[in-house]
């Protein structure tokens, strides 16, 4: 890629790396504030409160797919990259200076959902909007390359993430850190998320959506559009179905998992997360590499067939672990099968939709899958954990991704799809010749 390509991509990353550290702190830090909004009691049912609102924010994410999505494609890429960003800093904002259930009462939850609702309007848009953009921005062969950056960058923010809150737990109290402590990755999350913004002024707009004459098309970005390729919308939906799931159990609630479940101290349990994902994040761009090469059916098939054979016995070895190397090992293992699912998402998806429609084709498909399925992974885990029967949570997982493997096994490659098409062959009709052997409803 040439150096004003590299430049696209990078601060398109660097954008992306703030919006998902904002998302994934909330997570991160739960166990820490969950007891400050909610009165004193069962620790596990006010983490399942806090963590009820952190799925609340993936319910919001259609609506920021729709409408980010619709500014995407209706004034460019640029437009909506800056206008998600300003949403999540707002966000972060609310939360750091949210106050707790002994200062307002339930006053605090009610501003803890308000943030988390601006931060799925943010994040509905941020995905598919990075997403676009880094597929578009790079060149033809190297677009499951350039857009491997997505993960790369989501990854950057969780590890930015956890390595402060690494570093709080080695500086503050448990008491600290319960009390107020809490509070300061959100407000480096604001004022990471200015600095972005700054950036993102600057940003040039991609080449494929300036010169396709996508602006001028008064359907653009409409759901009148979308409905034209509504057989892609569906493909989009069940192949994330699997992987949003499975991506949200070792990395959101794996930290989780291993301090409740496995008894794990909370410090060990975070640096086996944080390791782990360090390795996850170095391996996107030789994943996305690789399928520039072989293709990118290969990658999903593999990561389909790992995590529905895989998860139970990783899962169930990884609740008995007990010390660091063990639950590391195992912790990557899961990463590693994960990564032929994020490395190539981004681009398979964008190379679907023709360029008028793709920014929202992305965007409201998959935010409506990650919220049935990605957004409520933690709180279906501790359900199945609050029941007593903790490893239903591990065959649902494998279960979702054995519905994934049937569309990854059905649909066609994508990899050598032309960007700069302006329709699908056959969208309004039968389904693409490019896209799938099936029928919608074999979908």
């Amino acid at each position: 890629m040439g150096r004003e390509q590299w430049k696209k991509v990078w601060v398109g990353s660097a954008g992306n790396m703030v919006e998902w550290f904002d998302w994934f702190v909330y997570a991160t830090f739960a166990v820490y504030f969950a007891d400050a909004f909610f009165p004193k009691g069962n620790e596990t049912a006010n983490l399942m409160n806090t963590m009820g609102i952190f799925a609340v924010g993936f319910f919001m994410r259609p609506v920021g797919g729709w409408l980010l999505g619709r500014i995407g494609d209706r004034k460019g890429r640029k437009a909506a990259l800056t206008l998600t960003v300003t949403l999540m800093s707002l966000s972060a904002i609310l939360i750091a200076v949210a106050p707790t259930y002994g200062v307002a009462g339930y006053g605090g939850v009610a501003v803890l959902l308000v943030a988390r609702l601006l931060q799925g309007l943010s994040v509905g848009g941020e995905y598919a909007a990075s997403a676009t953009y880094l597929t578009e921005a790079s060149a033809p062969g190297r677009r499951g390359f350039a857009s491997s950056f997505q993960y790369v960058s989501m990854t950057a923010g969780q590890l930015v993430g956890l390595g402060l809150q690494i570093v709080l737990q080695r500086t503050l109290s448990e008491d600290a850190l319960h009390s107020w402590g809490w509070r300061i990755p959100f407000i480096v999350g604001a004022v990471g998320a200015a600095v972005v913004f700054y950036l993102r002024r600057s940003l040039l707009e991609t080449e494929v959506y300036a010169e396709s004459g996508a602006a001028a098309d008064e359907s653009r970005g409409t759901l009148k559009a979308l409905w034209a390729h509504r057989r892609e919308a569906v493909l989009v939906m069940a192949l994330t179905m699997g992987g949003t799931v499975a991506y949200y159990t070792y990395t959101t609630y794996l930290t989780k998992f291993l301090s409740s479940s496995a008894g794990m101290p909370k410090p060990t349990a975070s640096l086996v997360s944080f390791c782990a994902l360090f390795v996850f994040m170095c391996i996107q761009p030789l994943a996305g590499l690789l399928s520039d090469r072989i293709g990118r059916r290969p990658l999903l098939i593999t990561f389909a067939v790992g995590s529905t054979f895989l998860t139970v016995p990783i899962m169930t070895m990884l609740k008995h672990a007990g010390t660091f190397w063990p639950a590391f090992g195992l912790a990557l293992l899961a990463l590693l099968i994960v990564t032929g699912y994020t490395s190539i998402n981004a681009c398979v998806k964008a190379e679907l939709f023709p360029t008028g429609i793709r920014a929202l084709g992305v965007a409201l498909p998959y935010a409506v899958a990650n919220a049935l399925f990605g957004g409520t992974a933690e709180y279906v885990a501790l359900w199945f954990k609050k029941a007593g029967a903790e490893s239903g949570f591990y065959w649902y997982v494998a279960g979702c991704a054995a519905v994934s493997l049937v569309v990854y096994l059905t649909m066609r490659e994508t990899r050598d799809i032309d960007l700069n098409r302006t329709t699908v062959p056959g969208a309004a009709g039968r389904a693409p010749e490019s896209l799938g052997r099936t029928s919608p409803s074999a979908l």
